[in-house]
């Protein structure tokens, strides 16, 4: 926090949280990517809660925006600081109820489903695998790692 040299009120700083999260269905993980990333890199989705929303309706709201999927069972997974100033990162587990994608291309340039066996190709860095994980110190990487381990 910081003191107010003027009335000595203490100020706190804002917290920006962002759910990011898997969605599941039939044994298959929803995962995009970004024009940004580095080519075949796939990764959680993510996005900003909005004021007045829990995290459970951000993830809900993200997924149908971005995937344009419906999704039930919502549940919190883990959390980490964001490598911006005064962002946290929640990480979110989902069930999809069909798999039916709309994919919106302003967000994301691709999204798509991946079986568990393609997940642990990727995560144990398989030159076969269909995609590039994110980074190990990322959230998403915990995700993942926590998908492929049965969510533990």
């Amino acid at each position: 926090s910081r003191m107010c040299g003027s009335c000595g009120s203490e100020h706190y700083p804002r917290i920006d949280p962002v759910a990011i999260m898997l969605a599941e269905h039939d044994g298959r993980l929803l995962l995009g990517r970004q024009p940004q990333y580095p080519p075949g890199r796939y990764s959680a989705l993510a996005g900003f809660v909005e004021p007045g929303e829990s995290i459970e309706a951000a993830v809900t709201r993200e997924l149908k925006e971005e995937a344009g999927i419906d999704v039930r069972n919502v549940r919190y997974i883990c959390s980490q600081p964001w490598p911006f100033p005064n962002s946290l990162m929640i990480g979110a587990w989902a069930e999809a109820i069909d798999d039916s994608l709309t994919i919106d291309l302003t967000e994301l340039d691709d999204a798509r489903w991946f079986t568990r066996e393609e997940v642990i190709s990727a995560l144990a860095g398989d030159q076969a695998a269909p995609f590039q994980p994110p980074p190990r110190t990322a959230i998403a990487r915990t995700l993942l790692d926590a998908w492929v381990d049965g969510l533990k």
